[in-house]
């Protein structure tokens, strides 16, 4: 390893007191908060030396210093350790993915809300692209007596649902058939493979309600016009001025600015995914106005496939250990509440 054990004692104090504080920290302050059994000169050379390594910056002259993106990621890859969810915060995590939600939308928009509050961060869910998935199962769930959910399940476990009104007295068997009859005829295909030429002749091929069938094709026809859509949850954009590094207008506008550009961001969250937890750091991001920023990004599944990818984005003085704990615990509600949800749609 290039550090001794002091140095990284040394600059695993200075990561934590600086995410705490949001101040240079200078040698006094390590010693007199930190019991690392040194004087104050070893820890102002230790602080000098792990500058010249790249570690540490000095803002200002006279200053103390601050961690480099280079100390940040030491500091997740190595010295970092996560902390573990209270059990109030994980009961009442669970708590809110036990309220009922008659659409997989509303329950993966309520996750980016509960992330930002949670962490008073930005929060992204991204929603998959319709173009990449092959339909497996088209289901008409009666309600009421008046509307019925159409849940579109695909072969990434991916659900597209929406309300349809229903004729009067209809039967649930009849719901059934129709169900079974939209299945056979989309099994397998892409929305984007579905012909809209083909689709008029269906209802009468098929004997299906005209007021059911043009309610599905509606909703088939807008997905299409949607097929290479990117689009996101973005929640809490305004969290950045609570941070001195957004204190500057400029820098804040630019920020705020980039949150507008949906496709960016999507590119930018959905190019830093892997499998679990990651994190991408200042510098290692590519748009430039990202670069005093970092992202910790989590994939959720449904049964065991991957389907989406949830995020925070904040300064890179970010609570890491904290963030890690909390989005790796709602990647894993998320995709139990949503194998959940498809399980019931599917049995129903």
């Amino acid at each position: 390893m290039e550090l001794g054990d002091r140095k990284l004692r040394v600059l695993h104090a200075v990561i934590d007191d600086y995410i705490n504080v949001g101040e240079p920290v200078g040698s006094r302050t390590i010693v007199k908060k930190y019991n690392l059994g040194v004087s104050s000169a070893t820890v102002r050379n230790e602080m000098a030396d792990l500058e010249e390594m790249g570690y540490l910056v000095q803002p200002h002259t006279s200053s103390g210093r601050i961690p480099s993106d280079k100390a940040y990621r030491l500091y997740v890859d190595q010295l970092m350790q996560t902390r573990v969810l209270t059990s109030s915060e994980a009961n009442n995590i669970k708590a809110l993915y036990a309220i009922k939600a008659n659409q997989t939308e509303e329950i993966i928009s309520q996750t980016a809300k509960i992330l930002s509050d949670m962490t008073n961060y930005t929060s992204v869910v991204l929603k998959p692209q319709l173009s990449k998935v092959l339909i497996r199962r088209l289901q008409i769930i009666p309600l009421d007596d008046e509307f019925a959910l159409l849940v579109v399940v695909t072969n990434s476990g991916i659900i597209r649902d929406a309300i349809v009104k229903i004729p009067a007295g209809i039967e649930k068997s009849e719901l059934e058939r129709i169900s079974n009859m939209l299945t056979e005829r989309f099994l397998n295909k892409s929305f984007i493979e579905i012909d809209t030429d083909i689709i008029p002749r269906l209802r009468d091929e098929l004997a299906i309600n005209r007021r059911i069938f043009n309610d599905v094709i509606n909703i088939f026809t807008e997905n299409l016009s949607n097929i290479d859509k990117k689009e996101l949850y973005l929640y809490g954009t305004g969290n950045i001025f609570n941070f001195p590094e957004y204190h500057d207008l400029d820098k804040a506008r630019s920020f705020l600015d980039l949150m507008d550009e949906t496709e960016i961001i999507y590119d930018i969250v959905d190019g830093s995914r892997d499998t679990g937890v990651s994190v991408t750091i200042g510098s290692e991001n590519k748009h430039p106005d990202m670069k005093d920023s970092s992202i910790v990004t989590a994939t959720y599944y449904v049964g065991d496939r991957i389907i989406g990818t949830i995020g925070l984005i904040g300064p890179t003085r970010m609570e890491y250990s904290n963030v890690f704990s909390i989005i790796d615990y709602m990647g894993k509600a998320l995709g139990h509440c949503l194998t959940r949800f498809l399980d019931k749609q599917i049995n129903a």
